[in-house]
């Protein structure tokens, strides 16, 4: 078990367990009282760390090297998956991954970034960050999905779309705002879930739906707190500042209305059961795509397209100061 910074005090507590283990194994002393008095400070303590998160920490816990991503959650949630590969035109785009699924026996199309498990897979997914073959490769799963009447599922978690001097030679930008003209007016279900990191058009890249929605410790904006401090104060020591100022949480999202749920993870974060996580998710999603199938697709397009275009807020200046 890894612990972040901010969760030293669980794992004193975690350190202090093991260590009592040993004297009892050691000494064959009874110490379950002790051991049951620290569990219940765990706990204690875990509710006092996590209910209690900064905009920081949650980016934190966004990244954790323990976290489920979307492979595990195709897994656990849906059955049958067949994985299919390439965008007909480059390669095949690893940090992309999709196919044909059952969710509750309902036949779906599910997609999304990977990072991947350990450094080598994580070299081989590119960290999660698609490059445009992969972005088309997710519109071709698209379009057959809407062939074929299935709804389309998509997990976002990326640090961002590839920003590499290839990426852009084969056109990132356009194969990224092709996905968001086309996915406005796909006519079925569209339900995009925000798993992890939610980076700028490499999560918008996949993110536009009828529903659209967060676990609670994601965080989803147009520029990572790292980069957004480098900007602004030129050093990355403001991370901290800029991830509160970006209002970057589940909740601020909500708030702005740029999502429309958000759904809770266990306490201590998704990696700290992934499982329970993929039985929330799987009750959300099940639930979600039958409402939204008892729709016909004319006015899931129109609800799309306003709940959209009702995005952002702005003032007026009076007419006086507009003079001046």
């Amino acid at each position: 078990m890894q612990f972040l910074d901010f969760e030293k005090p669980i794992e004193d507590l975690y350190h202090q367990i093991d260590k009592l283990k040993e004297v009892s194994a050691k000494n064959k002393v009874d110490v379950s009282g002790s051991i049951r008095e620290l569990e219940a400070a765990i706990e204690t303590t875990k509710q006092n760390i996590y209910l209690n998160l900064t905009p920081w920490q949650r980016v934190q816990l966004s990244r954790h090297p323990e976290r489920p991503y979307t492979l595990f959650y195709i897994d656990k949630i849906f059955s049958n998956f067949t994985e299919l590969f390439g965008d007909r035109q480059v390669k095949d785009d690893k940090a992309m991954v999709g196919g044909m699924a059952e969710l509750a026996g309902m036949p779906v199309m599910v997609m999304g970034q990977q990072k991947g498990v350990n450094t080598k897979m994580r070299q081989l997914r590119n960290f999660g960050m698609a490059n445009p073959e992969g972005y088309r490769k997710a519109l071709r799963l698209m379009k057959m999905a809407e062939k074929f009447n299935r709804p389309v599922i998509t997990f976002i978690d990326t640090p961002g779309a590839f920003p590499g001097l290839e990426a852009e030679e084969r056109g990132q930008a356009e194969a990224i705002a092709r996905n968001l003209f086309e996915m406005v007016n796909l006519s079925v279900p569209v339900v995009c879930i925000i798993i992890g990191e939610g980076a700028s058009g490499g999560a918008l890249g996949i993110g536009i739906g009828d529903k659209v929605a967060m676990l609670a410790n994601t965080w989803y904006t147009v520029i990572s707190p790292e980069n957004c401090s480098t900007i602004l104060w030129r050093s990355w020591n403001y991370k901290e500042k800029a991830a509160d100022q970006l209002k970057l949480t589940s909740q601020d999202m909500l708030g702005f209305g740029l999502v429309d749920d958000v759904i809770p993870e266990p306490i201590g974060g998704a990696h700290a059961n992934p499982d329970l996580m993929a039985e929330k998710l799987k009750e959300y999603l099940v639930k979600t795509i039958t409402d939204l199938t008892a729709v016909d697709a004319e006015t899931r397009i129109t609800n799309r397209i306003d709940k959209l275009s009702k995005m952002g807020f702005y003032d007026e200046l009076p007419e006086e100061a507009d003079a001046n």
